[in-house]
């Protein structure tokens, strides 16, 4: 697929097959979440890979009953390591730069999926610290994004888009 195409077929499915995710797939996904840009190239962020059933269904709850999530094979949970990214960058590093690592490394693995045709959701709505006792996180970690992923059970729809007249401005 193009890029463009990428961007025009991008959307959040909520319903997913119980067929399993290609492991080179995911490996691909993974790679392209790699390769995103972070500042100072800290990369101040985490990825788990959740595949276990039951886990699966704990993000449920810790995701106030989106029960989509468990439906996928796969979730994605994106951490941003604030001390990681503080060593350079002090205040700023802990309490921007490395949520920012996160949602960018998030952002190429929700287009990569989608270029493999891997259906994928960005989840924000979250309890943070029900995600952190369901993933026996470290406090060193802060859960940013919940991302299921498989292959769709539906089909996307266009959701609208402010005009650019409306989202730009230009000095």
């Amino acid at each position: 697929m193009d890029f463009t195409e990428v961007l025009r077929t991008r959307h959040s499915i909520r319903s997913f097959k119980e067929q399993p995710l290609e492991e080179e797939k995911l490996t691909k996904i993974l790679e392209a979440a790699n390769s995103a840009p972070s500042a100072g190239n800290l990369q101040a962020y985490k990825i788990y890979v959740i595949k276990d059933s039951e886990l699966r269904q704990k993000l449920v709850q810790a995701a106030w009953g989106q029960h989509f999530i468990s439906q996928a094979p796969i979730v994605m949970v994106f951490c941003a390591h604030p001390a990681r990214s503080s060593v350079k960058y002090g205040h700023r590093g802990t309490e921007l730069y490395c949520i920012q690592d996160a949602t960018c490394a998030a952002s190429f693995a929700h287009l990569a999926a989608t270029n493999h045709r891997i259906a994928s959701c960005w989840v924000g709505a979250f309890d943070e610290e029900e995600v952190r006792k369901c993933l026996e996180l470290s406090s060193d970690l802060k859960p940013i994004i919940i991302m299921p992923m498989g292959y769709a059970n539906e089909r996307g729809f266009h959701t609208s888009r402010r005009s650019l007249e409306d989202l730009v401005s230009y000095k």
